[in-house]
C-alpha cells in the first residue's frame, strides 16, 4: 500500500502514544492518574449542555462553513466583552470544529507547495503546527525556545523572513504555559507585516490564567492588531474554557481577507461546524462566570501540584496561565519513566520538540482530589 511520504516521515503521535501506555496500565488494573493530555475530567456546565438539548433539530441538514448569525455575533460579543475590540461578525468570524481542524487545516489556504512557502513555529510546541505545514506542501521551521518561552520576531532569522508565509505564536504557551506580553506581540505582527506574511495567534487557552498575575487576563493579538486585524488571525476554543473538548467548538477571528479565503477553503473540503453545537457555543460565548469558576478550580490543581515538586528542588517555569504545569527535570525521560512506575503519567518534554528536552508537562486535568493524591505519590517517589 502507498502512503503519503509525510505520514511515514513524521511517525507516531508521541503524546497519543502516552495516553496508550495509561490506557494499558489501568487494564492491567493499576491505579493511574494520568496528566498526558489535555482534556479535563470537569463536566461541562449544565446550562450549555441544556442549550444543546435544545440544539438538536428534527430533520439534519448540511451546515454552512460560514457558520451560524448567531454564533459569529456570541464571538463577536465574547472579544468585546473579554479583549475590548470590535470585530465585523459577518467578515471577521467563522467557526471551527475545535482548534485542532483549524491549526492543521489553515497552511492549506495560504501556502503554494511549489513556492517553497516556510510556517514558522516555537518549539516545543504543539504538534499539529509542523504536521499542518508539512502535509501543506510547506517547510515548517521550528524556532527552538528556551528561557521564558516566548516566540519573538528577532528569532527567526531574516532569510526565513523573506519565505516565510505563516507564522504561528501561542499564547498561553502549549507546554509551558508562558505568556506573551503585549510589545512582543506588536512587533511579531509587525515583522510579519512588513513581510508579508500571516500572524496566526493559537489563543485556545486565553481564559485560563491565575489572576494574581494576569489581573486582566493575559493579551490577545486582537489588541495589538488595530482596526480590521490586518494580517492576523487569532485562534480560539471552548474546549478548556467551557469544558467542552469532545464537543469540538472554535472560531478563528481576524483579517476578513484572510477570513473570506478560510471560508473559501471550508466551503471546498466540507469543514463546517454542525448546527446544533454551534447553538451549544452560543450559550458558552454568552457566560463568563463559568469559565472564571474553570479558572479557580484550575488554580487550585496547580497550587497543589506545585506542592509535590518545588519543595524538592525541581522548578516549575512559567506555569501561571495555560493548562499545564512545565517542570525543570533533567532527564525528562527518565523522569516520565520513574513516575510511570508509580502510577502518575506525565508527558517528556521532547515530546514537544526541540528545547522541550529536560522537562516534563503535567496537563491539569485530573480532579483536584487526585491531584492531590499525585503530589504525595510525587514526594515519595521522589524523594526515594
Amino acid at each position: 500500500m502507498r502512503i503519503n511520504p509525510v505520514l511515514s516521515e513524521l511517525g507516531e503521535y508521541k503524546i497519543a502514544a502516552v495516553k496508550e501506555i495509561a490506557r494499558a496500565l489501568q487494564a492491567e488494573g493499576k491505579n493511574v492518574i494520568d496528566f498526558s493530555i489535555g482534556d479535563p475530567r470537569e463536566p461541562t456546565p449544565a446550562f450549555i449542555t441544556d442549550a444543546l438539548h435544545d440544539a438538536i433539530p428534527a430533520v439534519s441538514q448540511y451546515p454552512a462553513a460560514a457558520g451560524l448569525p448567531e454564533f459569529r455575533a456570541a464571538v463577536a460579543d465574547y472579544v468585546q466583552r473579554r479583549f475590548g475590540v470590535s470585530v465585523d461578525p459577518d467578515t471577521q468570524i467563522v467557526p471551527t470544529s475545535g482548534s485542532k481542524e483549524a491549526v492543521f487545516n489553515t497552511p492549506f489556504a495560504f501556502c503554494d507547495p511549489g513556492a517553497n512557502d516556510v510556517v514558522v513555529y516555537g518549539s516545543p510546541g504543539y504538534p499539529i503546527y509542523e504536521r499542518g505545514a508539512r502535509f501543506a506542501g510547506a517547510e515548517a521551521y521550528a524556532v527552538e525556545l528556551s528561557g521564558d518561552f516566548v516566540l519573538r520576531h528577532d528569532d527567526i532569522p531574516d532569510d526565513i523572513w523573506s519565505r516565510t508565509r505563516l507564522v504561528w505564536t501561542c499564547t498561553p504557551h502549549n507546554p509551558t504555559g508562558a505568556v506573551t506580553a503585549a510589545g512582543d506581540l506588536g512587533a511579531l505582527l509587525d515583522r510579519c507585516r512588513t513581510s508579508d506574511a500571516l500572524l496566526l495567534s493559537d489563543e485556545c487557552y486565553m481564559d485560563v490564567y491565575e489572576e494574581e498575575h494576569f489581573p486582566d487576563g493575559p493579551t490577545s493579538t486582537l489588541q495589538v492588531a488595530g482596526p480590521g486585524c490586518q494580517g492576523a488571525l487569532v485562534y480560539l476554543s471552548l474546549s478548556k474554557r467551557s469544558g467542552m473538548t469532545g464537543y469540538r467548538s472554535g472560531a478563528i477571528v481576524g483579517d476578513p481577507d484572510a477570513i473570506a479565503v478560510l471560508k473559501n477553503l471550508r466551503s471546498t473540503t466540507g469543514t463546517a461546524a454542525p448546527e446544533h453545537i454551534q447553538r451549544m457555543a452560543v450559550a458558552a460565548w454568552g457566560d463568563d462566570v463559568h469559565a472564571e469558576e474553570r479558572r479557580d478550580v484550575f488554580a487550585a490543581k496547580r497550587a497543589v501540584l506545585r506542592q509535590g515538586f518545588e519543595p524538592l528542588g525541581y522548578k516549575v517555569v512559567a506555569s501561571q496561565a495555560g493548562l499545564y504545569l512545565w517542570i525543570a527535570v533533567g532527564d525528562d525521560l527518565a523522569m516520565m519513566d520513574r513516575l510511570l512506575q508509580s502510577g502518575v503519567v506525565v508527558s517528556a518534554g521532547r515530546f514537544f520538540g526541540a528545547g522541550g528536552e529536560g522537562y516534563i508537562r503535567l496537563a491539569l486535568v485530573p480532579t483536584l482530589e487526585d491531584c492531590a493524591k499525585a503530589a504525595e505519590v510525587v514526594r515519595t517517589c521522589l524523594s526515594s
